[in-house]
């Protein structure tokens, strides 16, 4: 499965001039943990996640300490999302392997990853993508496998498809050709987390 498959679109993207308190409504509006930052040219420039937008926005209450407050009273806090938003950014491309960027978010701990074709962003990836792509039921799996068979393999034979948590069984007796269109379709398929071909006799 690629990306362009499990991403969210439009992007919803912030200005660096606009506010932190901005940043933080729009992440509340629209139920997303970070934000592209783009430029006035549509260009990236950085991603503000919600523990970027919470630096410095609370002051410590007396009354949860027994001692004097240490820190610097007098420092202003962060007011726009360009002086706490994160510059270098991971990104991805359309055609990128969900398995293999998935792999990649979990190894660097990356909740959300912007998703250009060239430098336009057409989408954002995140851990909750990815889990809804995987939380699909096995029913719809299913139909959606046989579905694909039907549009593009319509002469490809008969096959008996079955799938149980993700994995997708193709049963079927067809030649070595159409069988590996067949597997390549079903791994098209969001939620197909494995193929696995056996011929009939």
């Amino acid at each position: 499965m690629l990306v362009r498959e499990a991403m969210t679109t439009p992007a919803v993207t912030v200005t660096p001039s606009a506010t932190v308190r901005q940043a933080m409504r729009v992440l509340l509006e629209h139920d997303v943990t970070a934000l592209p930052v783009i430029d006035t040219t549509g260009r990236l420039v950085g991603v503000v996640s919600e523990m970027d937008l919470l630096r410095g926005a609370f002051e410590a209450d007396p009354r949860a300490f027994a001692r004097p407050l240490s820190g610097n009273p007098e420092a202003p806090e962060p007011r726009h999302v360009d002086e706490v938003m994160t510059q270098d950014v991971r990104t991805a491309r359309p055609t990128t392997d969900v398995a293999e960027l998935a792999a990649t978010m979990v190894r660097t701990r990356v909740k959300s990853v912007p998703v250009l074709d060239g430098e336009a962003i057409v989408g954002v990836i995140s851990r909750r993508d990815l889990i809804a792509t995987l939380a699909r039921g096995d029913a719809r799996i299913r139909d959606d496998v046989l579905a694909s068979i039907a549009a593009y393999a319509p002469d490809g034979g008969p096959w008996e498809v079955t799938v149980e948590d993700g994995v997708v069984r193709l049963s079927g007796r067809i030649d070595e050709q159409a069988e590996r269109i067949v597997e390549i379709l079903a791994r098209t398929v969001p939620g197909a987390t494995r193929v696995l071909i056996n011929p009939s006799p």
